[in-house]
């Protein structure tokens, strides 16, 4: 009886959404015709539902990649010209760079193919299906399933699921859990392994404001780069770069617009956006207030100090860690902003009141009480446990692994561990010293041990210091007992007896690893201690209350999605394709502060500061911009417009997402989100959340008029339709998108009829139809 009361709960969330309206959220296009679509429509879109995803003809998802697991991508041309974020883009032009020919400082952009620079380990990804498999997944389970069972079940059949549509080898798939694990979805993916390098403008234009404007608005920084992706001659993906190997034919690029936007256009975000916990409880939300924020922003402070106190000092320094320390600022800043916004929203306080109100829901009813009624409680008391081991977990991940001697000798244990598995054989640990060869090349190519040093005292002192003494790893007794207490000293000896701070000495001793040697290596040990204190002391303590956690969880949002049967759910971010849909808007983020929708070039200049690095304005920008030279990028009120924002829902993982007008073409690239709502990742604001866009008028006014690259503008697909697109097909304007290669559909036009549009013909589109 209980099983069958539980199948019907099941469906009834599953269904719940039908009803409801969309506000706030990153959605499954997979939903779009049934969800979102009428509600976009309003908003200005005119495409139709099939246009935005389709699995049997050519769709906007096709024009969107995830780019190395990280960001967002899309393609621009049917040569598979990509663009994306400048910051997306930044470790393959610091890879490239060297104090010679430093194109991460001076700007790139290849004026041939045969110019374009090769980045072995890059990858694309492109969305081939997605698919609901909660039933398969979910098949027999009930709440009276052991969690262990339960979570060994779910992995058995994820793996199957996903094994079984790879098709030997010819997709990438895995299935993801939604909801905390009340749905499940696979996602099949084309991946391609040969992403090559186009260009980008100068590091002073890509990450102009540097982390002074970070997350801030108003913003005038040309965050972008150009990649193409390229496949064998049958338009198939390779694992990587192959000398046949010829430009990828997408099944859809984007029309680029010359339009402009204006304000209250239809604004689409397409990408992949990282991770949310929107439905994270107060108690978890506590806990990152008072604990996992403030330790994270202490530790990557002390890093990034010391990393620009070497750097300012070396320039040769500056180009090894611009990457390392680029993504470390990135979020040490949003961990501040996220903790401010979070005391100044009283975002705590906030989701207090609504487990009240469902507490009350749940105590109203018995068959509620029945299935959800233990579920804040065990929450609480799960986080209150956590909360004793919380620090030990973050400080092993920040100030432990923040150290790059100490991750450095984490890729050791492969090795390590066959050494002690009496079973292996000669061969495995030759193939595991050859992969580490591998890896030290790359780690070595960016690496100072001198500055590690100094990151390495720091950090392991706020460890001992931070850390409940009993949590802490054995290698700090070794410190108080044989250094007197001294970092200094400890450090002075791992460093100068360690095989691992030189490739020199890590390839000697990879030519004739022993275990022996390995064991007494100082900075392994030093990793091995830490390694072991956490998985045999902290990790079964935290997994204890996680595995209560997941089951309150899932009863948790159950019922927060019965009780609020009017509201359509997004479900959280998780590294899934998804769109975001909103318009063009300017907002007021406090008193007597207004802030337009968008920013111009004379906002470079009037930033200007030849003293500070952040804002230098490259001479040669520095002369177009003062005379005015815009060329056909001019907006229609004869400035350069540079950025702008919208109400798009987005987060980490969206750097390079396409916005896209009610007409499909593409007009800015997303790359950053403002201030005022950095809580946006635990709970949205529909007053203050904006998506800050680089306009694709400025990105492509960078490659022609500043880098001199119009033959990649040529390449593009460039559109400029009459009035601003994106007013609804009530105001007028045709609703035909122009996507590049338009493949046969129906699609809706201002007087209602249906209007077939001839599929092209030729080598190229059947080449791009037989990718599919």
């Amino acid at each position: 009886m209980l099983q069958k009361l539980w199948a019907k709960l099941l469906l009834v969330a599953l269904l719940l959404p039908v009803a409801a309206r969309a506000d706030e959220g990153m959605w499954l296009p997979l939903y779009v015709k049934r969800l979102n679509y009428a509600d976009m429509q309003k908003k200005g879109l005119q495409l139709t539902a099939d246009e935005i995803y389709d699995i049997n003809n050519a769709s906007l998802k096709d024009a969107i990649v995830q780019l190395g697991g990280f960001c967002t991508g899309e393609f621009v041309s049917s040569q598979g010209l990509m663009l994306t974020n400048h910051h997306c883009g930044y470790d393959a032009l610091q890879s490239h760079s060297t104090p010679e020919n430093n194109i991460l400082e001076k700007g790139f952009f290849a004026t041939t193919k045969s110019e374009e620079k090769t980045n072995p380990g890059l990858f694309v990804d492109i969305l081939v299906r997605m698919e609901d498999v909660t039933g398969k997944v979910l098949e027999g389970i009930t709440p009276q399933t052991l969690e262990v069972e339960r979570t060994v079940l779910i992995q058995k059949r994820q793996k199957e699921l996903a094994d079984a549509a790879k098709e030997n080898g010819q997709y990438v798939a895995y299935v993801r859990d939604f909801f905390a694990g009340n749905e499940y979805y696979m996602f099949v993916y084309q991946r391609f392994g040969d992403v090559r390098l186009v260009g980008a403008p100068p590091e002073a234009i890509g990450k102009f404001g540097g982390d002074t404007d970070n997350w801030e608005w108003p913003r005038h920084t040309g965050d972008f780069s150009m990649f193409r992706v390229y496949a064998d001659k049958n338009n198939k993906p390779t694992a990587g770069p192959q000398a046949d190997n010829v430009p990828y034919v997408p099944k859809k690029h984007l029309s680029v617009s010359l339009q402009g936007v204006s304000e209250g256009d239809f604004a689409m975000v397409f990408g992949f956006p990282g991770r949310t916990q929107r439905f994270l409880p107060a108690a978890g939300l506590q806990l990152t207030l008072d604990q996992s924020n403030p330790a994270r922003i202490k530790l990557r402070d002390t890093r990034l100090k010391l990393w620009k106190e070497d750097s300012d000092a070396n320039p040769a320094i500056r180009l090894k860690y611009a990457s390392k320390y680029a993504n470390i600022a990135n979020y040490w800043k949003y961990y501040i902003g996220q903790n401010e916004g979070m005391k100044r929203l009283k975002t705590v306080d906030q989701k207090k009141a609504e487990e009240a109100s469902l507490m009350q829901w749940i105590a109203a009813d018995a068959t509620r009480g029945q299935n959800y009624g233990s579920a804040l409680n065990d929450i609480n008391q799960a986080y209150a446990g956590l909360r004793e081991y919380n620090l030990s977990s973050v400080y092993v991940n920040e100030a432990a692994y923040g150290t790059e001697i100490v991750a450095f000798a984490a890729k050791m244990a492969p090795l390590y561990n066959l050494f002690k598995d009496p079973k292996a054989d000669k061969a495995a640990v030759q193939k595991a010293a050859a992969e580490l060869k591998e890896a030290a090349e790359e780690h070595f190519k960016d690496y100072n041990a001198p500055t590690d040093k100094k990151v390495f005292v720091a950090l392991l002192q706020l460890y001992a210091t931070d850390v409940p003494k009993a949590q802490l790893p054995d290698v700090f007794q070794t410190v108080q007992k044989q250094y007197g207490g001294s970092m200094s000293k400890y450090a002075d000896y791992v460093f100068a007896n360690s095989f691992l701070t030189s490739k020199a000495k890590t390839d000697a001793f990879l030519a004739a690893p022993t275990l022996a040697k390995l064991e007494v290596d100082p900075a392994f040990k030093t990793w091995n201690s830490v390694y072991t204190n956490y998985s045999q002391n902290i990790v079964p303590k935290i997994q204890g209350y996680q595995a209560t956690l997941a089951r309150a969880n899932r009863a948790y949002v159950a019922a927060l999605r019965a009780k609020n049967a009017d509201k359509v759910y997004s479900p959280d971010a998780n590294s899934t394709l998804r769109l975001s849909y909103g318009t063009v808007r300017d907002y007021s983020p406090r008193d007597a502060v207004d802030y337009k929708f968008y920013t111009t070039a004379q906002g470079i200049l009037d930033k200007e500061d030849p003293t500070n690095p952040e804002f230098v304005v490259p001479t040669k920008e520095n002369e177009l911009l003062r005379a005015k030279d815009y060329g056909r990028f001019a907006d229609k009120d004869g400035t350069l417009h540079v950025a702008f924002t919208t109400d798009n829902d987005i987060t980490g993982g969206n750097s390079g997402s396409p916005v896209i007008n009610g007409r499909g073409e593409l007009i800015g690239i997303a790359f950053d989100g403002n201030w005022e709502a950095m809580t946006g990742d635990l709970a949205y604001d529909k007053d203050l959340k904006r998506c800050i866009n680089v306009d694709i008028r400025y990105v492509l006014w960078c490659v022609e008029k500043l880098g001199g690259a119009k033959a990649l503008v040529d390449e593009m697909t460039i559109v400029n339709n009459g009035p601003n697109p994106g007013v609804g097909p009530q105001n007028g304007g045709s609703a035909l998108n122009q996507l590049g290669d338009v493949d046969k559909m129906k699609v809706k036009t201002d007087d209602g009829q249906k209007t077939k549009v001839k599929k092209k013909k030729g080598k190229e589109k059947e080449e791009a139809a037989a990718g599919m």
